[in-house]
C-alpha cells in the first residue's frame, strides 16, 4: 500500500525540487552503536545475531515516516510498510541479493527470512530479490572496522532506496559496537530523520 503525497502542499517541496535536480543526491552517516545486549540476548537464544539488528534496524526505518518515502516518476510516495533487500555472503566468497518481508514480530520476519537466505545461500546468481521500491538495501561487511562507506551507483537508473550497511563488531571491556553507514536521498530525507532513526535503532539494540 502506497499514497501519494501532495507536493505542493508538502513543507518538503523546496527542498525536493533542490535535491532532486543534483547528480548524487545522496548523502551518507556512519556512526557506532552499542549491539551488547542485542549480541547476547541472540547468542543466549541460539538466534541469528545478522537476523536480529537486521530486523531491529528495520523496526526502527518503518517507524520514521520519511525513510519510507519513494520517488517514482517525478511523484513522491508513502509506503504504509518497507521491507529489507540485504546482501547475503556465500562461503564461496560471493553474494546475492535477497528479498525479506518486513513483520514487526521478530519470529514471524526470522521465520519467513531463513528460507529466503537458504535459498540464496544455495543459488549461484545475484538472484534479485524484488523491483519493488519499498526496501531498503541492506549490506553487512563483517570483515571491516569501516569509518565510512561509499556505494556503486548507476545515476542513470532513479534510485531512492536507503542503503544502510553494518560494519565488524569489536568487544571493548564487556561492550560490543559495531559501525553502521546510513545512506539517504536528500530530496526526501534530513539528517533530523537520520538523527531519528539512530536514536531509535540504538534504544531497540538496547532492548535486547
Amino acid at each position: 500500500m502506497k499514497t501519494e503525497l501532495d507536493l505542493e502542499n508538502w513543507n518538503r517541496h523546496e527542498h525536493f525540487k533542490f535535491f532532486s535536480a543534483f547528480d548524487e543526491p545522496f548523502f551518507g552517516i556512519t556512526v557506532r552503536l552499542d549491539c551488547t545486549n542485542t549480541y547476547e540476548e541472540a547468542k543466549n537464544k541460539q538466534e541469528s545475531f545478522f537476523l536480529s539488528y537486521l530486523h531491529k534496524s528495520l523496526v526502527a526505518a518503518n517507524s520514521i515516516e520519511n525513510l519510507r518515502y519513494r520517488i517514482e516518476d517525478d511523484k513522491v510516495f508513502k509506503y504504509e510498510t518497507i521491507d529489507a533487500s540485504p546482501t547475503i555472503n556465500r562461503t564461496n566468497g560471493t553474494f546475492g541479493f535477497s528479498y525479506l518481508k518486513y513483520n514487526e514480530d521478530f519470529e514471524v520476519f526470522r521465520d519467513l527470512a531463513l528460507p529466503v537466505i537458504q535459498e540464496v545461500r544455495e543459488s549461484k546468481g545475484l538472484v534479485p530479490g524484488t523491483g519493488s521500491q519499498n526496501v531498503i538495501h541492506y549490506s553487512s561487511l563483517p570483515w571491516l572496522d569501516f569509518t565510512s562507506v561509499s556505494h556503486a551507483r548507476h545515476f542513470g537508473y532513479s534510485d531512492s532506496c536507503p542503503k544502510i550497511s553494518f560494519g565488524k563488531m569489536k568487544e571493548t571491556k564487556g561492550t560490543y559496537e559495531f559501525p553502521v553507514s546510513i545512506h539517504v536521498h536528500h530530496a526526501l530525507v534530513d539528517g533530523i530523520h537520520v538523527g531519528q532513526f539512530v536514536e531509535k535503532f540504538q534504544d531497540l539494540l538496547n532492548q535486547g
